[in-house]
């Protein structure tokens, strides 16, 4: 989960499943083996070493780990040092930049996989293809994996792989006619989509219930475009020739459809203003039937709140309600294929200015492999809801029971079965060009489209206009 992503006000981090800056000095030497890690083969230096992680709170209960976390790492490698600087998911983004473009990242910070190109186009990723141990790779689900490489390089490890989906309310989907399990296992189109929030709208005491919510301010915006632009026979922002994707006519009729849906009714107009927290916190007070994105989390978070609920507990959600999650798919648009959105985050590792030493490069990897595996990542995706990606984590997780909705189970592994693969063969510089294409021009454009400020024509054509200039009239797709 998460992938990653992903936000919040004090209940979207209990929901969201996502001090050093500069660590990367590259200096130091490498640890003493412990023979309980696959990590423990690389190196027999006893030299110190400090190696620097920038981390948001990944599940509902990851940063309170962080001091254990440490000291676990410490008893693995004695002279080894993790130092973690904690961030929310609302200024991790910024954090990392601001690192970055100071050329001194920290050694390992947690993001989406999706945004690997930027970042070795800006120079300062590290690649630990030599370095990561086969133990180590052979340790992950290869599809995961493949998500953190770039061309041939692999920048880090993967810690989780789920779906953006969406979420429903059990009761109002009966309510409404909507036979949810039908949706799970067979999925549904945009028209189904579309007649089934109408169904979902309805006013009681002067007060409306809509059919579908999803956060769409600020960062969020280019998560519901990216979602759904994924079914609408675009998997991925170029084609398998390598075209810019978005210039499709496929495009102008998501975005004319996404913007019917404002003007249905089935979604509120001032859907611009509304954020992930005020978006889960329409879902838990019955404002909404269908909400999006959805993790598998979610249904962790609606029980922590039903649980507070039955027990008159003050710190349960103001208004709420009893609520049934349930998993269910992006609609598919234009007659294309389901792709669903599968997210990749994980740790990537940074090198700073100057070349790290063998030494330092190889503790960065323990660190980061420590990370995501095991017993630390098992932890996490079982409190994410998420599926375990490595051989370490299922083991570790054999002891630790969780209690999911059998039919979500289910539905979430439909939906990894039809996920868009990794593609790896874009190169950075092109992957880093449609990331720059995104901030500069998708994003707010969509925004706009969303209050109503913008069409789906204007859009279309500004976005087709800056993809010609960043990719040239042959580099993108006509059709």
């Amino acid at each position: 989960m998460k992938r990653k992503m992903p936000v919040l006000a004090s209940v979207v981090a209990l929901t969201m499943a996502l001090t050093a800056c500069g660590g990367a000095s590259g200096t130091k030497e490498s640890s003493s083996p412990a023979a309980s890690a696959p990590a423990a083969s690389a190196g027999a230096s006893t030299a110190k070493d400090t190696i620097t992680a920038l981390l948001p709170p990944v599940s509902p209960n990851y940063q309170k780990t962080f001091e254990q976390m440490s000291k676990d790492f410490k008893a693995l490698y004695p002279n080894l040092t993790l130092k973690i600087e904690p961030a929310s998911w609302e200024d991790m983004k910024q954090k990392l930049d601001t690192q970055v473009n100071a050329g001194s990242p920290p050694d390992i910070a947690f993001g989406g996989s999706d945004g690997i190109p930027k970042y070795v186009q800006q120079g300062l990723l590290m690649d630990i293809t030599d370095t990561a141990t086969p133990e180590m790779i052979n340790d992950y689900d290869k599809a995961p994996l493949d998500y953190m490489k770039n061309g041939k390089g692999l920048y880090g490890f993967p810690a989780y792989m789920e779906v953006h989906a969406l979420g429903g309310n059990k009761e109002f989907l009966e309510k409404a006619g909507i036979d949810w399990k039908k949706v799970q296992t067979n999925g549904w189109t945009y028209d189904e989509f579309r007649q089934a929030i109408k169904k979902g709208v309805v006013t009681e005491n002067g007060k409306t219930r809509y059919g579908f919510v999803f956060a769409v301010k600020g960062v969020a915006a280019v998560d519901y475009l990216g979602i759904m632009a994924k079914n609408a026979g675009m998997p991925n922002a170029f084609d398998k020739d390598l075209k810019y994707a978005y210039t499709s006519k496929n495009y102008l009729g998501l975005l004319k459809d996404l913007r019917q849906l404002i003007d249905d009714g089935s979604m509120p107009k001032e859907l611009s203003s509304v954020d992930a927290g005020k978006r889960w916190n329409m879902f838990l007070t019955g404002q909404t039937m269908i909400t999006g994105k959805g993790l598998a989390v979610f249904e962790n978070s609606a029980k922590a709140n039903n649980a507070k609920l039955k027990a008159n507990d003050a710190s349960a959600v103001k208004d709420s309600i009893p609520v049934d999650y349930v998993v269910l798919p992006a609609p598919t648009f234009q007659g294309a294929k389901q792709s669903a959105a599968a997210v990749v985050d994980g740790y990537m590792t940074f090198r700073g200015k100057k070349e790290p030493t063998a030494e330092h490069k190889a503790n960065v990897v323990k660190a980061a492999y420590f990370l995501a595996s095991g017993k630390n990542a098992a932890t996490t995706n079982n409190d994410l809801f998420s599926a375990h990606i490595t051989q370490s984590a299922k083991k570790a997780a054999e002891s630790m029971k969780i209690e999911r909705s059998p039919e979500n189970v289910a539905a979430v592994e439909y939906m990894l079965k039809n996920a868009t693969p990794a593609r790896s063969d874009i190169p950075s510089e092109l992957g880093a060009k449609a990331i720059k294409l995104e901030t500069e021009v998708i994003v707010p454009k969509f925004q706009g489209l969303i209050a109503g400020e913008v069409t789906p024509e204007a859009m279309y054509e500004a976005v087709k206009t800056a993809a010609i200039a960043a990719f040239g009239a042959d580099g993108v797709v006509k059709d």
